[in-house]
């Protein structure tokens, strides 16, 4: 199982290059699309699932052509949008039925089996006689995910699923999309660095609508072992060291001191100490690497 991209572009009418040559391979498993909003995630995303074309490129699917081949690919395909809708005063269950038999699941019992699994791995069983109108906004993402399911697609998007969940929603979403995650490929695209750490075995970084690096999460950390460097500072002392040092990220202590984390081949100087890589260090650095590109 294989999705295969080639070239991809996609400029808009207003100028803006949302996609700049993208070309990558994903394999079966949780694979996590990591990068800021306006990176041109959502427009590669949506690409894939057929909802607007490129400008060049090829896409591939195992042997389906994915530009020319779409009636093909929405048959295996599981699609979940940042947003997908207001849903009308129905409960769960009979949505569920609603959106199988436009999928085409037309027998009776076959349907029953779709729904009950869907909601069943979703954690909605409970509650599917309630509306989903009145369902909170992790509820409503999980649903988004039993119908997606309905088809039991091989290729699941998942775009920006977590944005505006509460902890605890957010942590029951990311199971369920865990459990789907080992037959399928799942594409998880998201800005929240912790999401692709709990949940994916491979990623890439996208920003500018290029991809900056694809590699596991292990990977990426291994490769700036003995490069990221730690040191606590007061407030007044930031800007100073903004001029000095390579400053990838920085947090609030207690105290109202700062922790800041530097990116640097050797030690910056004796007041820093090591610090052991961490999955957000390797996003900061390739934004701050890409944004450097940009600016020269």
């Amino acid at each position: 199982m294989k999705l295969s991209l080639s070239n991809i572009s996609k400029t808009y009418k207003n100028g803006v290059k949302a996609l700049d040559n993208v070309t990558i391979e994903i394999e079966a498993g949780m694979f996590g699309l990591l990068g800021p909003n306006g990176a041109g995630k959502s427009t590669l995303m949506r690409t894939i699932a057929t909802l607007q074309e490129p400008d060049t490129g090829s896409a591939y699917f195992n042997d389906i052509d994915i530009l020319k081949d779409q009636t093909e690919l929405r048959k295996i395909l599981g699609y979940l949008p940042q947003s997908f809708g207001v849903y009308p005063k129905m409960s769960a269950e009979k949505l569920l039925h609603y959106f199988a038999r436009l999928k085409g699941i037309s027998d009776t019992d076959e349907r029953n089996k779709m729904v009950t699994m869907a909601l069943e791995v979703t954690n909605l069983l409970e509650v599917r006689k309630k509306n989903v109108a009145g369902y909170s906004g992790g509820m409503k993402q999980r649903f988004g995910i039993a119908q997606l399911l309905l088809n039991n697609p091989e290729l699941i998007i998942v775009d920006e699923p977590t944005a505006g969940l509460d902890p605890s929603e957010r942590h029951r979403f990311l199971n369920v999309l865990r459990e789907i995650g080992t037959n399928h490929i799942v594409i998880f695209s998201t800005h929240i660095v912790d999401d692709v750490k709990e949940l994916c075995t491979d990623m890439a970084i996208m920003n500018g609508g290029e991809i900056l690096s694809h590699q596991t999460p292990k990977e990426a950390t291994e490769k700036l072992e003995g490069q990221i460097w730690q040191k606590q500072i007061d407030r007044e002392q930031m800007e100073q060291h903004e001029t000095s040092f390579n400053i990838i990220s920085s947090n609030y202590n207690q105290d109202n001191t700062l922790n800041i984390r530097v990116h640097n081949l050797t030690k910056p100087d004796e007041t820093f100490v090591a610090s052991p890589p961490r999955l957000d260090d390797v996003y900061f650095v390739a934004l701050r690497q890409s944004n450097e590109v940009t600016a020269d």
